[in-house]
């Protein structure tokens, strides 16, 4: 497979377009003043601040930089570039068009210092587990890519002291496999994959995003101990309104209980039965 080539980085997604979608495909949605959220194909990217100070958080599918691009110009104006891009971990359906837009932007990338790695072409993921528990999208999850992106010299690792550069007010909470981003005085939460809101493994929920708030994607999520941690951790915070990589932003009460629910019986709503990686339940 060929890979295209910008620089000192490689796009190793540049030929893979998943053929995958929702009924939000290219919906977006404001969740307060400076808080957006857009839906590339089955994943959420958020755009955060105003036309003079933003950033993105997260870059889609693979092939959507055009689509990104759009919705960014439409939001900030034509000529607005943002800060940095962050992300949130390097799956590729969250770095889907990273290389592309650092190309079209010329900014800098930030992501935590663990999953630099897969963003630098020094490691691959481990392969999704397609043998888990769980709905059609698990089944075919093998298929999914996991070779790593290189974004050579446009890569560092987020700043140690949990700030984030380009967000004022925001702190980057390490919620292994990836980083959940929060801001105290208002309590908005981007979570990446740590929870969704939608039942990701499931085919007939992702494609009409019914609403459910669950643990992670089953087949990508390699250690249940961490992310049943990482839940509570998050379900700590009382967060006010979430976005998720996956599902409806959800808010209010829903949110509230659902995370509540979510953290006190994790293992029967989030933790499948069998696969790969379930071999050590969590107790």
């Amino acid at each position: 497979m060929e890979h295209t080539h910008y620089g000192d980085m490689k796009d190793t997604l540049a030929d893979h377009y998943i053929p995958m979608t929702s009924v939000r495909s290219n919906v977006g949605e404001e969740v307060s003043r400076d808080l957006f959220c857009y839906t590339n194909q089955i994943v959420n990217v958020s755009l955060v601040g105003t036309t003079e100070d933003w950033v993105l958080v997260d870059t889609g599918m693979p092939q959507s930089a055009k689509h990104i691009l759009k919705i960014a110009n439409d939001r900030f104006g034509a000529e607005s570039i943002p800060k940095a891009i962050i992300l949130t971990h390097g799956h590729f359906d969250h770095v889907g068009a990273v290389v592309d837009l650092v190309e079209a932007w010329d900014v800098m990338v930030y992501a935590h210092e663990l999953e630099i790695p897969y963003l630098t072409g020094q490691a691959s993921y481990p392969e999704p587990d397609g043998s888990v528990e769980g709905g059609f999208i698990a089944k075919i999850s093998p298929f999914f890519p996991n070779e790593p992106i290189n974004l050579g010299s446009h890569i560092r690792a987020l700043p140690s002291d949990g700030s984030i550069p380009g967000m004022t007010g925001w702190q980057w909470i390490h919620t292994p496999g990836h980083v959940s981003l929060f801001r105290d005085k208002d309590g908005a939460l981007i979570v990446g994959d740590a929870f969704v809101t939608v039942e990701q493994d499931s085919l007939y929920k992702v494609l009409t995003q019914k609403k459910q708030l669950t643990g992670p994607p089953v087949y990508f999520t390699t250690d249940w101990h961490a992310a049943e941690k990482s839940v509570r951790k998050l379900e700590a915070l009382q967060p006010t309104v979430a976005i998720s990589g996956h599902g409806v932003p959800m808010s209010g009460e829903e949110l509230t209980s659902g995370l509540s629910l979510l953290a006190a019986d994790f293992k029967r709503i989030a933790v499948p039965d069998h696969g790969r990686y379930v071999d050590n339940k969590i107790q």
